[in-house]
């Protein structure tokens, strides 16, 4: 048996054609849809991406592992916590990973036999290099049971997509340097500026219109789309297509320009929490299953498991396959195969990076709780018919009081039944460290000779440019 479990970083679902989207961001993608099964309303319960990777390979979600934070220097997971690779390895899968969130904590690389640090090239952490790095990999252990987990960061900033391939999502005739089109302002003269900058902006140039920065966003997927279509037609060269379990998933989205965010993965609104979920078991699994209900990133922990103990390899001790103890995700065998249209049927969304707030999603509302907004302006809480208004634009808290109120019960006692009298790690957080991303803005405000206060009274890019000049 072979599973190759695959992140797609900053992959926001409705971006994808499988999802709605009618740009050519994904043929690819939409045929592995088309080939097997398709979770509408997958979720990221805590972003970004320390957080949700680490809730994947636990089945656990922040509250329950401690872990709610990006970046922080006070966030440990135990290594008696149970992690997907290890659980793998112990039954006697070989294990492999193409990846590079070792840098980022050391528990990201337990459990693998072999972790090939994907860092490198000229475009950070370029499909092309992560595949290069795993075909040959694939080649020597293709007659193995292996489990290999790859990463592709291409739909994360900076957006640096080859350009041929941006005229298929940018109108050619138009000039994304136009003096005249101030769209790009907001951005531009934004608290979070400083760090993005840096980061984003002297990359891409002095660009003006900000439709055009959404057309990088979109050539960025279809080339991850290019690189996966390349994967798949190596497993079919190598003969393993039929028998490997395949499983795509977003860790977060992206905001373009929503919310007041620029081209990032911060708020709990939908364009960052809800992610693709995609699966194919040729002969496993059925085809062109489309699963209506809420389902959970911590969910595919116990699938994968399930799906060991169904195959059951002779070379594999499946036996030692049992599920954890304490798991927050549960199996999707039910809604993959038609019995069930969901795992839960209510969402809990956790954020502790650039903004610190939880979220409650329902079928047909969402309030948004904000403990710190950080370079943001939020009202301490938000609620949205997502029926009626599906941007997410339209702030009811104020005038449906009541059902705001029950709203944020629900949510606090689901924290409350998660800590089970344990320290709520994201209040440590708070106290001890604050939000690690506005720790890093006014690192960099310092280096400018400015604090954070001066820089939030008056946050024009020209004012930071030009003390950056200076110093």
């Amino acid at each position: 048996m072979k599973i190759i479990l695959i992140s797609l970083d900053t992959l926001r679902a409705s971006r994808l054609g499988a999802y709605g989207y009618n740009k050519p961001t994904s043929p690819h993608m939409d045929r592995i849809a088309r080939e097997g099964v398709l979770f509408e309303r997958a979720y990221a319960a805590d972003i970004p991406t320390e957080v949700a990777h680490t809730g994947v390979f636990t089945g656990k979600i922040g509250l329950t592992t401690g872990v709610v934070s990006h970046g922080s220097e006070l966030t440990a997971l135990p290594k008696s916590t149970a992690w997907l690779p290890s659980l793998l390895r112990s039954a006697g899968f070989t294990t492999s990973a193409v990846d590079n969130l070792y840098q980022l904590k050391e528990w990201f690389a337990r459990g693998y036999r072999y972790y090939i640090n994907s860092v490198g090239g000229n475009r950070w952490i370029d499909g092309k290099t992560v595949n290069e790095l795993a075909f040959p990999w694939l080649e020597q252990h293709k007659d193995d049971s292996f489990f290999l987990f790859l990463h592709y960061w291409d739909a994360h900033t900076p957006y640096l997509p080859p350009q041929e391939l941006i005229p298929q999502f940018y109108d050619g005739g138009r000039d994304p340097r136009d003096p005249a089109n101030r769209s790009m302002e907001q951005a531009y003269n934004h608290l979070a500026y400083p760090f993005f900058k840096h980061h984003h902006y002297d990359l891409i140039g002095a660009v003006t219109d900000s439709d055009y920065y959404d057309a990088l966003y979109d050539a960025e997927i279809r080339y991850l789309d290019d690189r996966l279509k390349e994967l798949d037609d190596r497993l079919e060269a190598l003969g393993i297509r039929e028998d490997t379990l395949l499983v795509l998933f977003g860790d977060h989205g992206e905001s373009l320009t929503e919310h007041d965010i620029y081209w990032d993965h911060c708020g709990l609104y939908e364009p960052t929490v809800h992610v693709p979920v995609i699966m194919r078991w040729p002969g496993r699994m059925p085809e062109g299953r489309r699963v209506p209900g809420f389902i959970q990133q911590v969910d595919l922990l116990p699938t994968i498991l399930e799906a060991v103990r169904r195959e059951q390899p002779a070379d594999i001790r499946s036996e030692k396959l049992q599920d954890p103890d304490g798991l927050d995700g549960k199996s999707l065998w039910p809604a993959i195969e038609g019995t069930a249209d969901r795992t839960h049927d209510t969402v809990y969304l956790s954020e502790c990076a650039w903004q610190a707030a939880r979220a409650i999603r329902t079928d047909r509302y969402k309030l948004i709780r904000t403990y710190d907004s950080g370079p943001y302006i939020r009202p301490a809480r938000e609620l949205y018919d997502l029926q009626t208004d599906p941007g997410e634009t339209v702030n009811l808290a104020d005038s449906l009081p009541e059902l705001a109120d029950r709203l944020e019960r629900e949510l606090l006692d689901f924290v409350s039944r998660k800590l089970s009298g344990r320290e709520d790690p994201m209040e440590r957080q708070l106290r001890e460290a604050g939000l690690p991303f506005r720790r890093r803005i006014e690192q960099i405000l310092a280096s400018a000779g400015l604090s954070w206060d001066d820089w939030k009274r008056d946050p024009r890019r020209e004012r930071f440019d030009s003390a950056v000049h200076t110093r």
